[in-house]
């Protein structure tokens, strides 16, 4: 599967759309998580502080400066490396017991919060810690600070906020590679119904949806498609045969009256009678009898998908046999028939069919060139590999609404209803480049009508 089928197919869109509501979800609910335990923290260190002053506040009242002194220096005994900070300073900011050596110059927020680092000396040298403390006035105008190391506080927080980026990622990713995988199954099961249906447009109606035998909605799906398929097969056969055996069951009654007409023609020219009834009779059943040819030999194109009849053919070499097939017909309207090739280019094909198919498009293009026009016939290596043979002519062209109609049975252009013909030369050129693999186009030569035929390739090009 090629990584482009997949980028474009609605399957992967949609799962990217999936993939990033949920991220996006999975990031709210995982950054509202990192909020919500960020702030329960951070409210559970201010509580401890306020509830510290609230204690020694309570000492201060009740004993005073020492025993306010004593309190401070008892719990810095106990933990003497332990988290929690304290200074008192007279009304100057003199130190006079705690653990800091001077008062922090910060500006205090509302409320009498500060924030402040500390310098620690720990295991990896000497190290910043981020403390948190309140400032509160004593009676006597003494300055009481009491805080806490926050440093374990905000390890957590940052380990925390990884963890959840890392849920986030892992969760981004498992996302993308299920969408992947998923994506890639749904687009496997359409590219099997497209590369069948894709066989089927190319002629082998006999091509049928390949199942899993899972009885999902594919497997529905394709089931349904097969039976439509198979009763479309059914009806176009109906048709192809009774249009075989209209043409087959037409042309032999055809035939036995050209006969008798051949011998009326014979009869009168014997007694002397005028035979210009006979001969137009006569012509009207060579077009009719060409007419059905032309249908049988469509249906048998159509009909016919096998290619055992391939063979390497010498492109240019059959070119040329077209071209002087109608060289005469061209000089009797004074036209310019001019040619330009590149030799020793082969393709594989029918060789039969090619050499019909190119002279119907050059046999079209003298036929609706006036006199004095030009048919330039040129075969060359295009863009992309492809081989091209281009038939341009300076007539009336044909207009863009109608170049896919022409294409079809029986179809002509009203300015082209005088001219003889049965309509069937383009559909048999259609059919035989569909046998081929061959595009068809159909362009403005301006004036006239360009024909591109590009050969695929794989038609064994040297």
């Amino acid at each position: 599967m090629h990584p482009n089928s997949l980028l474009r197919s609605s399957t992967f869109r949609l799962a990217l759309i999936y993939m990033a509501l949920f991220s996006v979800s999975n990031f709210i609910l995982l950054g509202f998580i990192y909020w919500s335990t960020a702030n329960y923290m951070a409210r559970q260190t201010d509580a401890t502080i306020e509830a510290e002053i609230t204690g020694l506040t309570e000492r201060y009242k009740t004993a005073g400066l020492p025993g306010l002194s004593n309190l401070i220096r008892d719990r810095l005994a106990r933990k003497p490396a332990g988290s929690a900070v304290y200074l008192l300073t007279d009304a100057r900011y003199n130190p006079i017991v705690g653990n800091l050596l001077h008062w922090p110059t910060v500006r205090p927020s509302i409320g009498g919060w500060v924030n402040f680092r500390l310098e620690y000396q720990g295991w990896r040298g000497r190290e910043l810690h981020p403390v948190r403390a309140r400032r509160f006035l004593l009676h006597g105008r003494f300055h009481l600070l009491v805080g806490r190391d926050i440093h374990e506080l905000e390890r957590s927080q940052r380990l925390i906020a990884e963890t959840l980026t890392w849920g986030l990622v892992i969760t981004f990713v498992l996302a993308l590679i299920g969408g992947t995988l998923t994506s890639r199954s749904m687009v496997r099961r359409i590219d099997a119904i497209n590369q069948t249906s894709r066989d089927i447009m190319s002629g082998d109606l006999s091509r049928r949806i390949p199942t899993n035998q899972t009885g999902d909605e594919f497997d529905v799906l394709s089931d349904n498609l097969n039976r439509m398929l198979d009763q479309i097969e059914s009806l176009m056969e109906s048709v192809r045969r009774v249009s075989d055996n209209i043409a087959h069951d037409l042309r032999t009654p055809l035939a036995r009256l050209r006969n008798h007409l051949e011998r009326l023609r014979s009869r009168a020219v014997a007694e002397g009678y005028d035979t210009v009834a006979v001969e137009q009779a006569i012509h009207e059943a060579d077009g009719l009898l060409a007419t059905f040819s032309a249908l049988l030999r469509i249906a048998r194109v159509e009909a016919d998908h096998r290619r055992e009849r391939f063979t390497s053919i010498d492109l240019p070499a059959l070119v040329r046999d077209v071209v002087e097939l109608y060289e005469p017909l061209a000089e009797e309207k004074s036209q310019q028939l001019g040619l330009q090739l590149t030799d020793g280019i082969k393709v594989n094909g029918d060789r039969d069919l090619l050499f019909q198919a190119v002279a119907n498009i050059v046999d079209n293009a003298i036929k609706y060139t006036p006199a004095n026009g030009r048919i330039q016939i040129s075969l060359d290596h295009g863009s992309e590999g492809l081989l091209q043979l281009i038939i341009a002519d300076s007539g009336a062209g044909i207009p863009a609404e109608a170049r896919e109609k022409v294409l079809q049975r029986f179809f002509r252009l009203e300015s082209s209803r005088k001219t003889p013909g049965n309509g069937l030369g383009l559909s048999l050129v259609a059919a035989v480049v569909k046998l081929h693999g061959i595009k068809l186009f159909l362009e403005d030569n301006q004036p006239g009508l360009r024909v591109v035929l590009d050969f695929p390739v794989t038609a064994g090009l040297t």
